[in-house]
């Protein structure tokens, strides 16, 4: 779908590049046997095809709103499903930096010094989980703009359908990374023992970790292309940690 799509600022690059693409296929083997399908049923016209399916009101749009979710929650689930070592490489980092803040303030006591490497500690549970996850997310919306630009130009769905479905496939993912971090990083340092304050601790991490992944989805939204985005990103989060 992006091979086919028109990404803005590089309309004659992808043209060209789809021209090649269409010239190829209209010669293949498929395109007859879709030809010929199609010639087996009757000819809409353009705005037939294009125009809102009997029963569906709002605004011209193709299907309804709840129709449109699933299917952009679908393929946005498939979307993470296809890239599993992505899921094992941020999990595995999760651990390693986890593993690693736990077994530097390991161990620590109720003491001077030891309250003020407590601090410490819970002070880098909030840049790791801010920039790990903002930068997980920042390319994610300037990826498939080209995409959502010609679908939704095209009237297949609405925006928040789109943003909602994009947004609540990775959920999970977002909720298992706080809880892998917490739950080895707490009890290696020595807080506060408890199932409550561990559930305490575990809800603040959760909540850091998704405001930060909303930040990198503004962020996304905000930018043209994945560049700016990372250049504007940083300057943007660090006043945050201030």
């Amino acid at each position: 779908v992006q091979s086919l799509a028109i990404a803005p600022g590089n309309e004659v690059e992808c043209r060209e590049s789809i021209k090649k693409i269409c010239d190829a296929f209209a010669v293949s083997t498929m395109a007859r046997d879709i030809d010929e399908t199609a010639n087996s049923y009757k000819r809409q016209t353009k705005d037939n095809y294009l125009a809102p399916l009997d029963g569906v009101g709002l605004r011209g749009y193709r299907a309804t709103w709840c129709t449109q979710f699933r299917a952009i929650l679908w393929r946005s689930w498939l979307s993470v499903l296809k890239e599993p070592l992505l899921v094992k490489v941020r999990l595995f980092q999760t651990i390693m930096v986890a593993v690693l803040i736990g077994v530097i303030f390991y161990g620590q006591e109720l003491d001077q010094d030891g309250v003020m490497n407590i601090n410490g500690s819970i002070f880098l549970f909030l840049p790791n989980m801010t920039f790990q996850n903002v930068f997980a997310v920042i390319n994610v919306f300037c990826a498939e703009l080209s995409v959502f630009l010609r679908e939704s130009r095209a009237r297949l769905y609405r925006t928040d359908a789109y943003f909602l479905g994009k947004t609540l496939a990775e959920v999970p993912l977002f909720i298992v990374v706080p809880l892998v971090f917490t739950a080895i990083a707490y009890p290696m340092i020595g807080l506060r023992t408890g199932w409550y304050h561990f559930g305490i601790a575990c809800l603040v991490v959760f909540l850091v970790t998704n405001v930060s992944t909303s930040f990198g989805y503004l962020i996304s939204c905000a930018s043209s292309s994945l560049s700016m985005a990372l250049s504007v990103g940083p300057p943007v989060i660090i006043p945050f940690l201030l």
